[in-house]
């Protein structure tokens, strides 16, 4: 299967994203450590360092639009099932280019290589009805097109 830059993007960020929610250590710190030590080729560098600072810097907007949704607290929800929803709610809130299956899809996808053995199932359902908020216009008429 042949993997697009912007998905390569993605798993270099949530990787990021995640150290930053374990170990507290500036993105701007790891954005240069990544671009010194992870193999970087295909990789679309201006979207990886977009997510990267972006969705710390939006973490209170994004962590209020996915809190609501959750079946236990913020604090409760495994770090890489965390930075999967983090990554994919800021891309349904200000990505509005990128078609909100394919945000579901990629952060399912990111869970299922990242994450506990079931967390994909978690991510998925929160997706789901995260874009059906966010996106319900769009959702809609993708749904009634079925």
């Amino acid at each position: 299967m042949k993997i697009n830059s912007r998905t390569r993007a993605r798993r270099l960020a949530l990787q990021g994203l995640y150290e930053w929610q374990v170990s507290g250590n500036a993105p701007a710190d790891i954005e240069r450590q990544y671009l010194v030590e992870k193999e970087l080729h295909k990789v679309d560098i201006p979207y990886f360092r977009e997510l990267l600072t972006k969705v710390p810097r939006h973490r209170a907007e994004l962590d209020a639009v996915i809190e609501p949704l959750l079946n236990r607290k913020l604090e409760e929800v495994d770090p890489v099932e965390l930075a999967v929803l983090r990554l994919g709610a800021y891309e349904l809130v200000h990505h509005s280019d990128i078609p909100y299956r394919v945000v579901i899809n990629e952060a399912v996808e990111l869970a299922k290589m990242f994450g506990a053995e079931q967390g994909h199932r978690f991510v998925n359902g929160i997706m789901d009805r995260l874009a059906a908020s966010l996106r319900s216009t769009e959702v809609g008429s993708s749904r009634n097109r079925q």
